[in-house]
Formats: structure tokens, sequence, C-alpha cells
């Protein structure tokens, strides 16, 4: 079974998806929305659930530093919420992104990606590294 990994901007969608053995997250896209428009994100995530048959994402909960939830983890939290009524039996775990985006940026920094590339790569690299920490601690935790 797949999972799909999210990372969720005000404009941006990072999307990341498992292999069907969950041990390699890759990245999928980039998906750009007119600010503050989640509906049209949802839509899209509820494109790949379906085409998938996902039963489980991950979605990056944007903490602060010292572990304090505020509006963009709340905006998070309300996505959730709205693709597990969109889509009953689909689980959505939310996973602390803390400095994902920027571990992302400087992977394609030390890549030698240019300044446009990693713009348009970092979200959907960053769901790929909310999606490889989770399945990497899923396998641990299962021990195989």
């Amino acid at each position: 079974m797949r999972i799909l990994g999210l990372d969720l901007g005000s404009k941006t969608l990072g999307i990341a998806i498992s292999d069907s053995g969950e041990k390699i997250a890759t990245m999928r896209e980039t998906f750009r929305f007119q600010s503050e428009d989640y509906d049209a994100a949802v839509d899209k995530v509820l494109d790949y659930i379906d085409e998938y048959q996902l039963k489980e994402i991950c979605l990056g909960l944007p903490k602060h530093m010292n572990g304090d939830l505020g509006v963009r983890a709340e905006i998070s939290i309300e996505f959730k919420r709205v693709i597990e009524e969109e889509r009953p039996g689909v689980n959505v775990i939310l996973i602390d992104e803390r400095l994902t985006s920027l571990q992302s940026e400087k992977m394609m920094i030390n890549l030698g990606m240019k300044r446009k590339d990693r713009k348009e790569k970092v979200d959907s690299m960053a769901a790929r590294e909310i999606l490889q920490s989770y399945l990497d601690s899923k396998r641990k935790n299962s021990g195989k």
C-alpha cells in the first residue's frame, strides 16, 4: 500500500508518495494554488487518494521551535479534518515538520541545484522528507 506525504503552504502543496512496500518516499510535484485556497489543495489530495486508493497520508505539522502550535499548524489540522471527512477510512497523520524545508534547501544546495530549481522543488522535497521520516520510524517500530 502506498502512503502520501504532504507539505502544506499558503500557496503550495508539496507532494511525495511512497513505493508500494512503504520503504522509499519519492517527490511527485509541487501543486500551486491561489493564496489560502485550501479547497483546491484538498481537491488535489482527493485525486491522489482516489487514483492510488490511499488509506494513509502524512501531513506536515508546522510547529514553532518551542513546540507551540501557531496559525499554520491550525490550518494543517483543519486540512486533515477536511480530508478525513471527505474520504472516511483515510487516516491523516500529522508529522512534526520543523526544519524540513531548511534541510531540503541545504540538500539541494549541496547537490549544486540553481536557486530557481530549488525554489520550485523545495516543497515536494520537504514532503519527501516528512514522508521518509515517517516510513523510517514506522519500519523501526515494527522491527522490519
